[in-house]
């Protein structure tokens, strides 16, 4: 492959498209499917989703343009109409095409691959990443371009190469035309300058001369593939490629050497320093001895200069300019590919727009320099020392040629991309694999993939493109990757013998809370549901034998779709949910007090009235927390269903009078992609807060910003992917060990990106309160949006649900991710992560996930309104119910048991449990654990915590020292469990702090119910 100009100029076209490939901020709506435009202009019509790229060429091969903001399937009809295109297509969100034929092997997809919004209009599709959605003007499409056989004495002569290992043009002189590039108006040029020969090269170029010069040689027809740019309907040569033509007659005028270049050596010249802008100076004439001597080739110009060539490149901040062959300008900071001096005279084209300034010649370059002398850099080469982590360089690997690329993570540093770089982002994001090509593009991915995608190395030479950001290293060449493997292991999943199991339990909720009763409390959609639910449900496990009995209705009186819950540390446990759909239920406060005892059906009900008791601010995807001081914090969301953001907080019991409404401006400039937040209470009490793809800390007081943490990182190719609702991922603390020296870390699982929902395939855990807080990324086996995590009692994590691609809302994911995973923060960074079994029940949308108390997981929901586009369901709404029995419990063991006489705790004090009882092992190998209680919704589960605390036995008898504060654990009911080895017992319910801001009181009005408020003793 040649390096010289075809690869500039290429680089020159990709540039615009590379940046609107990059993802941009779209407010696409939770709960509709973006789609086709019903109404289109003039008789388009949509032909559907259509690939592209399929043999390494555009199916649309005509004009194009890109936005990274404004893109729609509109704009991109109404450009592709300008110019009598009969076909349009949109592509990657913010890329159009334009054509007159189905070209290149473009065949029709399905409808599904074309899955990324448009950038200018987030509910409209535009393609995706090599897919086009496609238009039809209904105009029939002309024949397809053919080479032009000859017009009148001109007789084509075929393809034929240019520039044949950088020794100099086919037709050395370049000359301008009548209107744009045709082969009758570059026929018509060459001969009225005298030229015999007459050639068009990359649809707007044409050339003429009186021989064939520097061995140019027929080419494969096929090379010559770019229409003209003026006729649409004949080809004008390609890259590097020029269709030739011979004048056959008698009556050739005396031509002046023709064109807008190749005047005679005396009648051009360098331009005088004092003719330049300001510090620019005249740095010599160079020669291409290896290769293309600059890194950027700007659009050729027939107006071109060498001062408008030195704005083109200041405008690049570029500190060198060159001009070749009179109108072609190139920009760089140094020379590189080991370019040579050459002599001035050899520098004798003059500028199409100036024929005196000398604008070099063939294979020639006048350059021009702001910075003194010019740096030239050797010819590159593969780096293959000081190489980042473990890589090893594996050679020039050649892309697949079905169209395919051979890694499936690509990221474009235009201008800006090296080996290295692309190796250490690969590696931070967990990929071994990492490969270079044509410069710019970076390409991540596993060692697999080469074998998977039958993966054949080609001769070193064939990578030759300088990496523009390392230019003394290669970065591969076009379909030609620079590839280097890591040598070890970056990530270790175990895959263990004992994985558990699901089991189905009963033949669907939004919301799961396990009571101080340790019955199940369900809230599902109420209005917006089926017509004959009531909204709320309570399951009571121990009678899994009489389904009637099981399952008790209650009842709700506003919509509960999308808002909180937490436990309240009042002495009864009461459960909370606050907002809700919309209009009142958006205010909506509702209690609930679990009372009686497993086997029997309990009678409280849920009690609400927004007429005297409601939010101060209507939300829908709200998030709850309890703070240190007992009081209850309500954040985010928005004023009703797909309406505007509430990016504020508030905190309950509300003062008399008071308002407890903070604005939060971090919250609206990252709406929509900011609900459902996480909220964690840290040690110092202070509170971290994810959303998005940031975090930061509050001061719990005043919820002023105390310290901005890293932004969260999203996907290797995309740092704009998400966490956090409708980007749905998961997050959860990691345990406190007495002494609880430590700062506690925050893990966040999952999530995806906005658009075509590319979900994310890592974890990442950070010490908030740390110096000098970092994230750390780990990856997971496979891509997971929507998932839900579960803090087991071992101090492990059950990561399950969710989906491998999509956003949360209906409709807008699909390919369910059925794999459990077992995550355990006490293995080394890169081998926490263990693959457990797989369910047969596709759980996505309002999907939850939540620990029983005797150690099971309970996996419930499912309501993603998934369709096929036959209109039948794919994914329904799901009833069943299952349980996830974790490795702990799948081993046979019996469980151990103790008693416990106080379950209200004080902190820092020690209370005693007795009649332990350990099947399997001793008290020197027993632990104690505390599990928050916790309400489950969105993959947020409100509350969670996992403590270790100190504890001593005596015999039988266990004296356990509660946490010592408000910030390693705030006021509240945990779920008490001892292990006999990795078994855990059932568990028991503690209150941890008491009720500090007297909650048990309150609401003191007519239709709730007070538990009172206990003061506790010892």
């Amino acid at each position: 492959m040649s390096r010289g100009r075809v690869l500039a100029v290429a680089l020159a076209l990709v540039i615009p498209l590379s940046h609107a490939s990059e993802h941009t901020l779209s407010n696409a709506f939770r709960h509709r499917r973006q789609s086709i435009p019903t109404t289109l202009p003039g008789n388009w019509t949509s032909k559907g989703c259509f690939t592209d790229l399929t043999n390494g060429g555009r199916t649309l091969d005509g004009q194009t343009f890109a936005s990274g903001t404004a893109m729609t399937v509109e704009a991109c009809i109404n450009f592709c109409i300008q110019d009598d295109f009969v076909f349009a297509g949109t592509e990657f969100g913010g890329e159009c095409y334009c054509g007159n034929a189905i070209a290149n092997g473009g065949t029709q997809a399905p409808d599904t691959d074309c899955n990324t919004a448009c950038t200018g209009n987030s509910n409209e599709l535009c393609g995706a990443g090599g897919r086009l959605n496609l238009f039809w003007s209904g105009v029939p499409p002309p024949p397809p371009p053919v080479i032009n056989p000859g017009i009148g004495n001109w007789t084509s002569l075929g393809c034929y190469t240019d520039n044949t290992n950088n020794a100099g043009r086919t037709l050395n002189v370049g000359t301008d035309v009548t209107g744009q590039v045709t082969i009758a108006s570059c026929t018509t040029a060459c001969f009225n300058g005298g030229f015999r020969f007459a050639g068009t090269e990359f649809a707007g170029q044409c050339f003429c001369d009186s021989a064939i010069n520097n061995g140019g040689v027929p080419a494969p027809a096929t090379d010559c593939n770019m229409v003209c740019a003026g006729n649409t309907s004949e080809f004008c040569g390609g890259p590097n490629r020029l269709n030739l033509y011979n004048y056959t007659g008698t009556n050739l005028p005396v031509g002046s050497g023709g064109g807008g270049g190749g005047g005679e050596p005396s009648d051009v010249f360098p331009v005088a320093n004092s003719d330049l802008p300001a510090g620019w100076t005249y740095g010599g004439c160079g020669d291409n001895a290896h290769g293309r001597a600059f890194i950027l080739q700007l659009p050729g110009s027939q107006t071109n200069t060498i001062q408008q060539c030195i704005a083109g490149c200041v405008a690049q901040n570029f500190s060198l300019a060159g001009t070749e062959f009179a109108d072609e300008c190139y920009c760089g900071n140094t020379l590189v590919d080991g370019a040579v001096p050459a002599a001035d005279a050899t520098c004798n084209m003059g500028c199409t727009g100036n024929t005196t300034q000398a604008c070099g010649g063939p294979n020639r370059l006048s350059v021009y320099t702001s910075i003194g002398n010019v740096t030239t850099l050797p010819v590159p080469t593969a780096q293959k020392d000081n190489l980042p982590g473990q890589f090893v360089y594996q050679g020039c690997l050649r892309e697949p040629t079905d169209g395919t690329k051979m890694f499936p993570w690509k990221i474009t540093w235009a201008g800006n991309n090296s080996a290295e770089a692309c190796m250490t982002q690969c590696s931070a994001f967990g990929f071994p694999a990492a490969g270079v090509e044509f410069g710019d593009e970076c390409y991540c991915g596993d060692l697999t993939d080469v074998t998977d995608n039958n993966g054949v190395f080609g001769d070193e030479s064939e990578c030759d493109t300088p990496c523009p950001a390392d230019p003394i290293h290669l970065c591969g060449s076009g379909n030609r990757l620079s590839y280097y493997a890591w040598n070890g292991t970056l990530n270790l999943w175990h895959t263990p013998d004992n994985i558990g199991r699901y089991e189905f339990f009963v033949p669907v909720p939004l919301i799961a809370t396990v009571g101080l009763n340790n019955k199940v409390t369900f809230l599902e959609k109420g209005g917006t549901g089926f017509p004959n639910s009531t909204g709320a449900y309570e399951l009571d496990l121990s009678l899994s034998s009489n389904f009637s009995a099981m399952w008790r209705e209650m009842h709700i009186k506003t919509d509960v779709f999308c808002s909180g819950s937490v436990i309240l540390p009042d002495k009864a446990g009461r459960q909370i949910n606050v907002g809700g759909w919309s209009l009142d239920s958006t205010f909506g406060v509702r209690l609930y007090t679990p009372n009686g005892v497993e086997g029997t059906n309990s009678t409280n009900d849920w009690e609400e009235d927004f007429t005297v008791l409601s939010l101060q601010r209507g939300r829908w995807y709200p998030s709850a927390a309890v703070l240190s001081n007992g009081s209850v914090l309500v954040m985010g969301g928005e004023t009703g269903s797909n309406a505007a953001p509430q990016p504020n907080l508030e905190v309950f019991p509300k003062p008399a009078g008071g308002d407890t409404v903070v604005d939060l401006p971090w919250l609206a400039r990252t709406d929509p992609n900011n609900l459902y937040p996480f909220i964690i209470v840290l040690p110092s009490q202070n509170l971290f807060v994810a959303y998005w793809n940031e975090a930061r800390i509050l001061d719990p007081v005043t919820f002023d910003t105390l310290t901005e943490l890293p932004n969260i990182p999203g996907s290797v190719n995309d740092f704009l992917a998400g966490r956090t609702y409708p980007l749905e991922g998961a997050a959860m603390p990691l345990p406190q060990h007495a002494p609880y020296n430590d700062p506690v870390e925050i893990l966040i699982c999952g999530g995806s990106g906005i658009g075509a929902g590319i979900a994310v395939d890592s974890c990442v855990t950070i010490a908030p309160e740390a110096p000098n807080a970092t994230w750390t990324l780990e990856r997971m086996p496979s891509q997971r949006v929507m998932p839900c995590m579960v803090s087991l009692p071992d101090g492990t994590y059950m990561i399950m649900n969710g989906a491998h691609q999509g956003v949360a809302g209906f409709g807008l994911a699909t390919d369910p991710n059925l794999t459990a995973l077992l995550y355990d923060p006490t293995q080394p960074i890169g081998q926490r992560i263990s693959i457990l079994n797989s369910t047969i029940v596709a759980r996505l949308y309002h999907s939850e996930a939540t620990l029983l108390p005797d150690g099971r997981v309970l996996i419930s929901g499912s309501d993603p309104q998934t369709d096929n586009p036959d209109g039948t369901v794919k994914y329904p709404e799901e009833f069943r119910i299952e349980v996830y029995i974790p490795p702990y419990l799948n081993e046979g063991r019996t469980q151990p048991t103790f008693t416990l006489p106080n379950n209200d705790w004080a902190y820092g004090q020690e209370y005693t449990i007795t009649n332990v009882h350990l099947p399997q092992g001793t008290t020197s190998t027993m632990r104690v654990s505390l599990i928050g209680a916790t309400s489950s919704t969105h993959g947020n589960t409100m509350g969670a915590r996992t403590i270790f605390p100190a504890f001593t036995c005596n015999g039988a008898t266990c004296t356990i020292t509660a946490p010592p504060n408000a910030g390693v654990s705030p006021p509240g009911w945990h779920m008490l469990f001892i292990l006999d080895g990795p078994t855990p017992s059932h568990s028991q319910w503690v209150r941890i702090g008491g009720d500090p801001s007297q909650i048990g009181n309150w609401p003191d009005l007519p239709g709730f119910t007070t538990p009172g408020f206990k003061m506790r003793t010892k």
